[in-house]
């Protein structure tokens, strides 16, 4: 017979097992948890950094067009224009008459909003099989009758 040799696992190192098991069990689950919720972070933040600098080159545009505005204000002749054309000044003798653009409104070629398309179509098909339905029932009662 041969023999085998079993080993006997006491209840010390079971116990010890079982310790260190949940343990590192707990702590592996711990870093997992917050290296997901570091990149979920990281990820917002790349979001609202590309954001901010969208906003920031919109924001420099206009800072260069306003600056182009403070210098061609600084010429007489361009700020009485712009004086006339924006706010109504005159010069002696002048009259000024202001014609306002009309906006043109958006004409749709919807007559029915989307929510009232949507119960328009379903309520089609439920009618459209209860007359499929009547015109089967129809053919049956009269193929009976002949």
């Amino acid at each position: 017979m041969a023999n085998k040799k079993t080993k006997k696992i006491t209840k010390a190192s079971k116990r010890r097992l079982i310790i260190f098991g949940t343990a590192s069990l707990i702590i592996m689950l711990y870093f997992f948890i917050t290296t997901i919720s570091n990149i979920i972070t990281i990820h917002k933040l790349n979001k609202q950094y590309n954001s901010l600098e969208n906003e920031l080159n919109i924001l420099k545009a206009e800072e260069k067009v306003l600056k182009t505005d403070i210098e061609k204000l600084k010429d007489p002749d361009y700020l009485a224009r712009y004086a006339r054309e924006n706010y109504s000044y005159s010069k002696d003798g002048e009259y000024v008459i202001k014609i306002e653009e009309k906006e043109e409104k958006k004409v749709s070629d919807d007559k029915y909003p989307d929510n009232l398309k949507y119960l328009i179509i379903v309520f089609s098909i439920i009618g459209l099989f209860f007359l499929t339905v009547i015109i089967i029932n129809l053919k049956k009662t009269n193929t009976r009758k002949s």
